[in-house]
């Protein structure tokens, strides 16, 4: 090819910037990141990888700053993912082990801030929010809210749930558009000093081993989960309450999804739960309020040369600690395929066919399966309930098929598919 390939990222979220970072290093390939916001940023607090995950953040190039910051559940029970306990009394239900792995976390905006620092030198524009796309001649241009433009080979959409660029995929598609809808659920998050919480479970006679192995504390229509950041000295906290009273259940229209909380409005909502909760609770001084969103299954993820890619596409609820990793999966899929030097621009299309066909299935089906993840864990699961034996035993090995995916597999299924597609 006479000219690098143009590809233009939208977003820079942890998807984003990793599949920038995954892009960097071809000559073949001219790489554009643009950011609505004046600076990197993430929201939230703890983010939990899979084993899936780890490794597509190793295969983006990314594994060494990972490792820098990334917390473990420490030895004898480095395999845990998490202990289920009931929320009356934190009996123990069962153990899920990911092995060689463990519960693997990080703090978000630590993660994203050492992986902007090894983007090259002015691959990144800020303060660019892209309101749309134009597709004609073999060309796909950015439309920014400041009148600006940039026009690319391929665009990848990393977004967010709130994404500006999703609705032009589904209408190139022939789709009406998809909004994020309410769960139904809210989440209270903080974080804790763990020798502060290791001293108030000693006070009141509650096993500091819930402080050093990640929890997830379950009852009727809430649960909590606990694991450590910053190099354990934090615990992060997140206890989700649903309310199942409207099956449809609407978010006010213009409410932040984000407030601030009171400790009195968490603990009531806890009120009836076992000491072990409620002593956890009550550490959080200033809890935050969220509104969990998600989006329905999109009918296709890419349209032209424009393609959608985390939670753009697939934003889902964090019962499983999987969203985050599914927008590496797809960056390490599109990394794979583009830093190929024989791909051909006039395929690029095809490519990202190839990219919807393959990836949207899995994303699709890890967005049901933490749909119903929450309903386990809220004793609502139809076939579970409140079985102990079985809540326990279903949990020990529900993850595997997220965690031991083949995603080198799903890259020689898209090259298989590439050989077989004409060029367009």
């Amino acid at each position: 090819m006479s000219a690098p390939v143009r590809v233009g990222i939208v977003g820079g979220g942890i998807a984003g910037v990793g599949l920038a970072l995954g892009l960097k290093d071809h000559a073949h390939l001219e790489v554009k990141l643009f950011e609505s916001a004046r600076a990197f940023g993430e929201i939230g607090a703890g983010v939990s990888f899979g084993a899936n995950a780890v490794r597509a953040i190793a295969g983006l190039g990314m594994g060494d700053a990972y490792a820098a910051l990334a917390d473990r559940t420490p030895a004898p029970w480095e395999d845990v993912w998490f202990e289920w306990r009931h929320g009356d009394d934190a009996r123990l239900l069962g153990t899920s082990r990911a092995p060689g792995v463990g519960q693997s976390s990080v703090h978000r905006a630590d993660f994203l801030d050492a992986l902007a620092t090894r983007l090259p030198l002015g691959m990144t524009q800020f303060n660019k929010r892209a309101t749309h796309v134009e597709q004609r001649e073999g060309r796909v241009r950015a439309c920014f809210a400041d009148g600006t433009d940039y026009e690319a080979d391929i665009l990848i959409a990393s977004d967010g749930i709130k994404s500006g660029l999703r609705d032009d995929v589904l209408r190139g598609l022939g789709h009406a558009p998809v909004a994020p809808r309410f769960t139904g659920t809210c989440a209270y998050r903080g974080m804790i000093e763990s020798d502060r919480l290791r001293r108030a479970f000693d006070a009141v006679g509650v096993d500091t081993h819930l402080v050093d192995v990640p929890q997830m504390i379950l009852g009727l229509d809430a649960h909590i989960l606990t694991f450590p950041v910053k190099q354990g000295r934090l615990i992060n906290v997140v206890a989700f309450v649903s309310d199942r009273t409207d099956a449809e259940p609407q978010w006010p229209a213009g409410q932040s999804w984000v407030r601030e909380a009171s400790r009195r409005e968490m603990l009531e909502a806890f009120a009836h739960w076992g000491i072990a909760a409620r002593t956890l609770l009550a550490c959080i001084d200033a809890p935050t309020h969220w509104a969990l969103h998600e989006l329905a299954q999109l009918p296709g993820y890419v349209h032209g040369r424009l393609a959608l890619i985390g939670d753009a596409a697939h934003a889902m609820l964090p019962h499983q600690g999987a969203g985050a990793g599914q927008g590496l999966e797809d960056a390490y899929f599109l990394a794979r395929l583009l830093t190929d030097p024989a791909i051909a621009r006039e395929n690029l299309p095809g490519l990202l066919a190839a990219y919807d066909a393959i990836r949207r299935p899995r994303a699709c089906r890890v967005q049901q399966t933490s749909w119903e993840a929450g309903e386990l864990y809220e004793l609502r699961d139809p076939a579970v309930g409140r079985d102990d034996a079985l809540l326990g035993a279903t949990l020990e090995t529900r993850f595997d098929w997220i965690w031991q995916h083949d995603l080198d597999a799903d890259v020689a299924a898209a090259h298989a598919q590439l050989r077989r597609a004409p060029v367009v």
